[in-house]
């Protein structure tokens, strides 16, 4: 009678016992979201034009940090170093950033621009002289535009005044770190 007992025992047990599977409870479909109204589309500014700076053309800087190509091609008053009686002196001189891509290409040469010092103390004009690709002339244009100077000085007034500059980008002195 006891071996009947432990036969029900380990044989009835397992068949009452779970397999381990459970049921999934019954999910109830959820309502579809509410298609809400977009709103109407607010009138952007028009995306920044990239200006790639050309040889023997006029750039003016501007305040939001781009670049205007200057259209009007006529001379432009401004005295050379030696027309003046004390030159303009450039107190404050940026260097400009290696960009990526140059940095990638091994781009490395010279900028050369011709600066116009204003007698307001601002850059009127920035004319490239000798280029190089990859944004390296926009960059040193940029640089130029943020220079700080004093300005020139003619029959005792301040006058405007040409200066021509020069921006070297070797790789070796560019940072891996940022552009």
């Amino acid at each position: 009678m006891i071996a009947v007992l432990i036969l029900i025992l380990i044989f009835g047990g397992s068949a009452f016992a779970q397999s381990g599977r459970r049921t999934k409870p019954a999910t109830t479909p959820l309502p579809p979201p509410e298609a809400k109204p977009s709103p109407s589309p607010t009138p952007s500014l028009p995306a920044k034009s990239v200006v790639t700076a050309e040889k023997d053309q006029d750039y003016r800087c501007t305040a939001d940090g781009t670049l205007a190509l200057i259209l009007d091609h006529g001379e432009v008053a401004g005295f050379t170093p030696k027309e003046v009686d004390t030159k303009a002196e450039i107190t404050a001189r940026p260097d400009p950033k290696y960009t990526r891509e140059a940095r990638k290409q091994g781009i490395q040469g010279v900028v050369v621009l011709k600066v116009l010092l204003a007698a307001d103390g601002k850059i009127d004009r920035v004319r490239v002289v000798r280029r190089l690709p990859y944004g390296l002339t926009e960059n040193a244009i940029m640089a130029a535009c943020e220079i700080k100077f004093k300005p020139a000085i003619k029959a005792a007034k301040e006058v405007s005044q040409w200066t021509t500059l020069q921006y070297g980008f070797l790789i070796a002195n560019s940072s891996i770190f940022g552009p």
